[in-house]
């Protein structure tokens, strides 16, 4: 694995022209995590898993995008959101770059719930167009690990913010960010269309906070990481096999 950001460009070229020459990129969100959670909370943890997926697969590793749509938490200051195009566009313009760069495979790294869409657009648009090999993680593995691990309950299904499980992953990866001292547990009244309509969460929850981080620990939060990035490694294994079969078929046509 090579770091893009800290690697001069003709190592980065050197190594996409080898082997499978993925590259892997962390897009993250700047986005409210309650008064005891750092705003880069997204970030940092797409960034790590990004940098394990890199390792396994010694791809090169890309500097993560640190802002997304993350529109539903605008409510709260700080928190800074893209458009849902303009996350499409910056993730095509960099699968476009890196096609260029000689890259056979982009796999993206979603930290944010808010950028699903955008970049499952972003996705389909490099494939449709034949520009590059991608795909987009939306962490597997993490959802059946929670469920194994949570002892609080969550605010609402699925609804896994600045409570137990993000603070016990940030107590694992940077503990000097989490303030212990402020913890606050909160569980709102959502509306019955909750989930399924837009909404911003800042009327629900005056911190933030969705659940209960009380019971976070750093135990809970590498289990927890290590169980995605371990799915996640086997997700990609037919995506592999692809980029490879395209590159080979690429070389044999070239020296045809």
């Amino acid at each position: 694995m090579i770091e893009a950001v800290r690697t001069p460009w003709t190592d980065v070229a050197a190594h996409l022209a080898g082997g499978h020459g993925i590259a892997v990129l962390p897009f993250g969100a700047l986005e409210q995590h309650g008064p005891h959670l750092p705003l880069g909370t997204d970030t940092i943890t797409a960034a790590y898993v990004a940098r394990q997926i890199a390792t396994r697969l010694d791809a090169v590793l890309l500097p993560p995008v640190h802002y997304g749509d993350t529109w539903n938490n605008a409510g709260y200051p700080g928190t800074l959101s893209l458009a849902p195009s303009t996350v499409t566009a910056i993730a095509v313009d960099l699968g476009r770059a890196l096609a260029a760069s000689g890259a056979g495979g982009l796999v993206i790294v979603n930290g944010d719930w808010g950028n699903r869409q955008p970049l499952y657009s972003a996705t389909r648009t490099l494939l449709d167009s034949g520009a590059l090999n991608t795909i987009t993680l939306d962490y597997p593995g993490m959802d059946d690990a929670i469920t194994m691990l949570r002892d609080s309950h969550p605010a609402a299904p699925g609804l896994n913010h600045a409570e137990e499980i993000e603070t016990s992953i940030m107590l694992q990866l940077t503990p000097e960010d989490v303030r212990q001292d402020r913890y606050v547990s909160c569980y709102p009244n959502f509306p019955t269309d909750f989930g399924t309509t837009p909404m911003q969460l800042h009327r629900f929850s005056e911190s933030g906070v969705f659940g209960d981080p009380a019971s976070a620990s750093a135990a809970k939060g590498a289990a927890i990481l290590d169980a995605t990035v371990t799915a996640s490694v086997a997700v990609l294994d037919d995506f592999i096999a692809t980029v490879r079969a395209s590159r080979q078929g690429v070389q044999t046509r070239s020296t045809a």
